[in-house]
């Protein structure tokens, strides 16, 4: 969100929780808590860890030697998995319900425990079969069923490394994400449904393998039923595979250092090269169920339904990992909120009795615009907590969420967080008071501050840099294949001071609450979703057409941000409305659907500085009709 759609911060609008939702809240004192776990982090850690099962007990909480490369329960012995599924198995939880699944056309799937982990274990020995050996990487390239669920849980227990690639990317986005992880072995399937249509995944996937031939083994999953091409020797249908005598049910798990890679995932950044964040088993696993624990209050009767995409840092933590470390019953949905009808999502909410609800502004806003009469056809009344999650949430869209879904019963945990800290940061519990817009306060063990320049606090209301002051569990650890970026990227602005830097700007108000304005780089939020420019770009100068492009995220009421390029055209090629819409398809099919500008506006030159770098805040001031700020580094 930029800052001509900010709201002002208004410290007099804020929301009580109800005494009953006080009540029921794991943590009753936010302020002796934060203290406490701020006087003393490690101590604070060390407590929460005590709720994971160790293989072996770690040495030290924190080993700060080799910073900005923290390292978490130094000497610690764990694997996710266990903690997710085998240590469940000894107890009642073993038939407790794990997962509930519905497709888009409305078949349904359920999973215990007990089932999940039999599946769990039948896929890594498939994958064992197939020579996936610890710290090998594998790529999943899904929609939203259970089996990519299955997938990452399979590799975590083996010791694999697993990156998943949104299944809206496109063939050279998913090829680049595999050639940067060397991933031999793709886990894919036929086709997704989507809005009654089916995605084409398999196909997309032949020719990213195509463009990056270190792929040996392709697994699909066969979910349309349509035909596809399947290549001899090298791909292979899911459930021929899970029928073989060497998927059994047994698989032993494998026990892991706890800084051991657990996956990476890419996210985009200022250079066209998307960054593979990598997170490990130990402190992530601590991090993750931590947070969802104490943000989401979950308890052992929850119906937890986290609607974003497993293929994004929301769907690892908050659909895959957390849930299943604190043995709590979730739900997941494979289609579109407003298919086949704009009441989709609240039908599900009343037939299968959700109680707790995390989503993204977009679709929020995106189910407004349908009006309250929809939602209002539904019983809502099971659920007692919303959240938010993508991006800030706009006051009117947190009102409407607020009294039209939880009927002004249930406080919205609006949370801050990025692929890149694991977990949530900034956000509140349910016993904070709220103001819609902001996510609040750091969590306890979390120090946030914002910051001018040189690093000095500023005071209430003026805009800075937000910057997490100490190391926490759940951080990225590296970018895969290039420590001098993560350095240069997260750690160098303060690098005395060892301050992370997020990169997006941020505000506070007298009661400390924290207001997040946007990014400071040039990655564009669309629909919650980051794209760097850069993506956006290079997808745009691939045709044959376009000799140059900037693009740049404009505020959107429905998606946050719509990205708006500028192209320069090579010579024999005139701007034309056919032109537009073409450029437009060339970036679906090279990017990705997310990608696709909304508007391309054809332009003889760019504004840039002397040393060539193209000014996107000048495209952005001129675009939103506000002043182009300091012109002195531009190139006439």
């Amino acid at each position: 969100m930029t800052d001509a759609a900010q709201p002002p911060v208004n410290t007099a609008e804020l929301y009580m929780p109800s005494p009953e939702v006080v009540e029921q809240a794991i943590v009753k004192d936010y302020d002796a808590l934060y203290r406490r776990a701020a006087e003393d982090p490690e101590s604070f850690w060390a407590e929460q860890a005590e709720t994971l099962e160790w293989f072996r007990r770690w040495d030290k909480v924190l080993e700060t030697a080799r910073a900005p490369f923290y390292q978490w329960f130094v000497g610690g012995k764990i694997n996710i998995a266990h903690n997710a599924l085998d240590r469940h198995i000894k107890t009642w939880r073993k038939n407790k319900i794990a997962l509930i699944w519905e497709g888009e056309a409305g078949d349904t799937r359920t999973y215990s425990y007990y089932r999940l982990w039999q599946e769990v274990n039948k896929f890594g020995n498939v994958l064992r079969s197939l020579g996936v050996r610890k710290g090998d990487r594998v790529t999943i390239y899904m929609g939203r069923v259970p089996e990519l669920m299955i997938a990452m849980l399979a590799c975590a227990k083996i010791g694999a490394v697993h990156s998943v690639v949104y299944g809206g990317f496109s063939e050279q986005a998913l090829a680049d994400r595999i050639e940067d992880a060397q991933s031999r072995v793709l886990v894919t399937q036929d086709g997704a449904w989507l809005r009654g249509q089916i995605v084409e995944l398999k196909k997309i996937a032949d020719e990213a393998v195509r463009r990056s031939p270190v792929v040996e083994h392709v697994v699909v999953l066969k979910r349309t039923g349509h035909e596809v091409a399947m290549e001899p020797d090298r791909d292979y249908w899911w459930h021929d595979l899970m029928a073989l005598p060497i998927a059994s049910t047994k698989c032993e798990t494998e026990v892991m250092d706890a800084e051991d890679p657990l996956f990476i995932l890419y996210t985009s950044g200022t250079t066209g090269k998307p960054k593979g964040i990598l997170h490990t088993h130990g402190g992530y696993a601590v991090y993750v169920s931590t947070t969802l624990r104490y943000v989401f209050d979950l308890k052992d009767e929850d119906r937890w339904w986290c609607a974003a995409d497993p293929g994004w840092i929301t769907g690892h933590s908050y659909i895959v990992y957390a849930p299943t470390i604190l043995g709590a019953t979730s739900f997941m949905y494979e289609g579109a909120p407003t298919h086949p009808y704009p009441n989709r999502w609240w039908k599900l909410v009343e037939y299968y009795g959700i109680t707790v609800m995390y989503t993204a502004p977009t679709a929020i806003r995106g189910l407004m615009r349908f009006g309250a009469a929809w939602p209002n056809r539904h019983d809502l009344s099971s659920l007692r907590l919303l959240g938010s999650v993508g991006e800030p949430i706009n006051p009117e869209a947190w009102k409407w969420f607020y009294e039209v879904i939880g009927k002004k019963r249930c406080p919205i945990m609006d949370t801050w967080w990025q692929t890149e800290t694991g977990g949530f940061m900034i956000a509140p519990l349910p016993i904070t008071p709220l103001k819609p817009g902001s996510a609040t306060r750091p969590l306890p063990g979390i120090i946030a501050d914002v910051v001018d320049e040189e690093g000095n606090s500023v005071p209430p209301g003026q805009d800075g840099l937000l910057v997490i002051k100490q190391p926490w569990p759940g951080m990225l650890r590296t970018i895969f294949g290039d420590a001098e970026r993560y350095i240069r990227q997260y750690w160098s602005k303060f690098a005395e001071k060892g301050w992370y830097l997020t990169g997006d700007s941020a505000r506070k108000d007298e009661d400390g609450y924290i207001w997040i304005i946007g990014r400071i780089d040039d990655v564009i939020k669309v629909s919650g979703y980051r794209l760097g420019t850069a993506e956006v770009e290079s997808g745009l100068v691939s045709h044959p057409a376009v000799a140059e492009a900037a693009a740049i995220g404009l505020p959107d009421e429905l998606k946050g941000n719509i990205i708006y390029a500028y192209c320069i055209l090579r010579q024999g090629y005139e701007a034309s409305p056919a032109l537009e819409e073409a450029l437009k398809n060339h970036v679906r099919h090279e990017v990705g659907p997310i990608a696709v500008p909304a508007k391309i506006e054809f332009v003889s030159a760019l504004p840039k500085t002397r040393s060539g770098k193209i000014m996107r805040r000048v495209l952005k001031a001129r675009a939103l009709g506000q002043p182009e700020g300091d012109l002195s580094t531009l190139e006439e």
